[in-house]
């Protein structure tokens, strides 16, 4: 069976302001894409994609002051089979989850930084963004 995936988001932005997008397919799912799920962006902005500590794949923007409108459509083979259930999976109450320690995980990859987008200053208590 094929699928159709996409989605249409418009944000007005006071200020020219950074976003890290995960809008993508799941890479686990990218040998099923018949037509890719490409971002387009209206006014266009320049994109820089990549994949983060995880492997999702990431794209950076920093969208200018105003509207922008972020869209894409693809299409997707699947077997249509039903994933398989595991009955004694437990469900966390969203309140319960740790926040994640960036700047530790940034320093524990082997490749530093860079490698979740060069967005995260490690060493930092908290995430920077860098415009």
């Amino acid at each position: 069976m094929l699928i159709q995936v996409g989605y249409e988001l418009i944000f007005y932005c006071p200020q020219e302001t950074p976003m890290i997008l995960m809008v993508n397919v799941h890479y686990s799912r990218a040998s099923g894409l018949v037509i890719p799920d490409l971002l387009i962006t209206d006014p266009e902005t320049p994109i820089t994609a990549y994949r983060d500590g995880f492997g999702n794949w990431c794209t950076r923007i920093v969208a200018s002051a105003g509207r922008i409108r972020l869209t894409s459509t693809g299409v997707v083979r699947d077997s249509g089979e039903t994933d398989v259930l595991t009955p004694a999976a437990r469900q966390h109450r969203a309140a319960d989850a740790r926040a994640f320690d960036w700047p530790e995980m940034v320093r524990d990859r082997q490749d530093g930084p860079d490698a979740v987008g060069g967005i995260i200053a490690a060493g930092a208590d908290t995430p920077q963004l860098h415009a």
